[in-house]
């Protein structure tokens, strides 16, 4: 059982649900190339159905503007990386998090 990354509690319409839920940062990022660039994103799960929902980190960004430290972090799914992310109010703004109270 993955444990659940003590971040800010917030919203989203969920994809498996089909209606809004909680969703919970599950301390794991998804790092995919397509050709010279990279997106980075912080993968969220619905509580209640496990559906996940990717917020985007970096988007079509080339690795060499990334520091080379956060990198690997994002590699190596930090869950210390994961949960400043997870508890930044402007990172969730962004991605359109409605935060839960």
């Amino acid at each position: 059982m993955q444990r659940e990354i003590p971040s800010i509690r917030v919203c989203h319409r969920c994809g498996g649900c089909g209606k809004k839920q909680e969703f919970v940062n599950s301390g794991k990022f998804r790092v995919n190339a397509n050709g010279s660039k990279v997106d980075v994103w912080l993968i969220y799960r619905c509580k209640k159905c496990k559906h996940s929902w990717n917020l985007t980190v970096f988007e079509r960004i080339s690795p060499s503007k990334i520091p080379p430290e956060l990198y690997a972090l994002f590699l190596a799914n930090d869950e210390d990386t994961a949960l400043r992310y997870g508890n930044d109010p402007a990172f969730l703004k962004r991605n359109h998090a409605e935060r839960k109270e």
